[in-house]
């Protein structure tokens, strides 16, 4: 697992591990990230087509998330085939890219949730026709092994919690926003539920908006949604947002609008934001700023999950990942930056440089 190892490499070289004290203690049903397995032992014998349906798909993290999979699930010799959808936030289209691949002979299929429930129907069609289905992410409702074989998810409610707590003990007081994506994204709803809930034990942060502020994960919608918010509050001092994109969207709206940058909490950073802050504080004029990062490598999981499942080999991985600190200022973590490198490039994916460059330039 060569990438995997390199992969580690990167998030010990800027003191990932040393952070370890900002996430609570892992459970029987989380793995750090990190902690991924061989999927040698998993392949089988049986000739296999992997499929990504994707709800959201034109964005930068997805596409590396998508080159995640076909990276782990070419390792196995039996592979035949990857096959990929974007239904482009269009959730009629999102079913029928399911039904489509199924028609196309897919085995293997890991779903982006972005519709939630309104989904099932498709996946219990296809995992009644023989598919295996992995929805992936995000937690939906659903029976496992009869609306799909397994919900491996990346633990948002978890992050949200660990954004709020983060605040607390950084921010202390002040008024906080949390940036989504699309309209009715479920991920996004299930960061902004755990965000609430722990936010709730800092009485002295308020959020001044119960709902997530939707970005269609677009750094222009991004960009207009934090200006309106500007406009329409006279202060914040925070601003949580689940996708590095929209964190540094902000940046620039504050900017823009000649104020201070606020507390920035976020995952699934990229270079130019993190070249952005390291750029502002060598200027001595550094914003607080916290990102859990290693979240394209969740795919892998799915990835793995499915193939074991479909060949009916061994997978003792828990259903759950969480990701890892890649940036926090109040422990003096910083970011890597490449000032040579795309701006959207994410150095905590587990790709080869090659294979970034690749989905760089899609």
């Amino acid at each position: 697992m060569k990438n995997i190892c390199l992969y580690s490499a990167q998030l010990l070289a800027v003191g990932v591990l040393a952070a370890s004290a900002s996430i609570p203690a892992m459970s029987a049903e989380s793995a750090l990230v990190t902690n991924q397995s061989d999927i040698s032992s998993m392949c089988g014998t049986k000739p296999m087509v992997v499929g990504l349906s994707d709800g959201f798909g034109g964005v930068t993290w997805r596409k590396t998330a998508a080159a995640e999979l076909k990276d782990e699930v070419s390792r196995c010799k039996n592979f035949k085939k990857f096959m990929y959808t974007n239904a482009n936030g269009d959730q009629q289209k999102a079913n029928s890219d399911i039904n489509s691949m199924v028609a196309q002979g897919v085995n293997v299929l890991v779903v982006f949730p972005d519709f939630g429930a309104a989904q099932i129907p498709a996946m219990r069609a296809a995992t009644k026709a023989g598919v295996t289905v992995v929805p992936y992410l995000a937690k939906i409702s659903g029976n496992p092994g009869k609306d799909y074989a397994a919900n491996v998810t990346e633990d948002v409610y978890r992050m949200g919690q660990v954004w709020a707590d983060w605040y607390g003990a950084n921010l202390k007081k002040g008024n906080v926003v949390f940036l989504g994506g699309a309209p009715g994204a479920m991920s996004s709803q299930i960061f902004l539920d755990g965000f609430k809930t722990q936010l709730a034990k800092y009485p002295e942060l308020k959020l001044l908006d119960n709902n997530f502020i939707v970005t269609n994960w677009n750094p222009v919608d991004a960009q207009k949604a934090v200006s309106g918010l500007i406009a329409k509050y006279p202060k914040i001092d925070g601003v949580a947002t689940d996708y590095g994109v929209t964190a540094l969207a902000t940046v620039k709206a504050f900017e823009q609008a000649h104020l201070p940058v606020p507390a920035i909490a976020t995952n699934a950073s990229n270079n130019e934001l993190n070249c952005k802050y390291l750029d502002m504080k060598k200027a001595g004029k550094a914003f607080p700023y916290f990102s859990l990062d290693g979240t394209t490598s969740v795919i892998r999981f799915a990835g793995r999950r499915g193939v074991a499942d479909f060949q009916g080999t061994k997978n003792n991985e828990p259903l759950a990942a969480f990701p890892v600190p890649y940036a926090d200022s109040a422990k003096g973590m910083d970011p890597k930056c490449d000032s040579n490198a795309p701006p959207d490039a994410d150095f905590s994916s587990a790709l080869s440089a090659e294979k970034l460059k690749a989905v760089f330039q899609q």
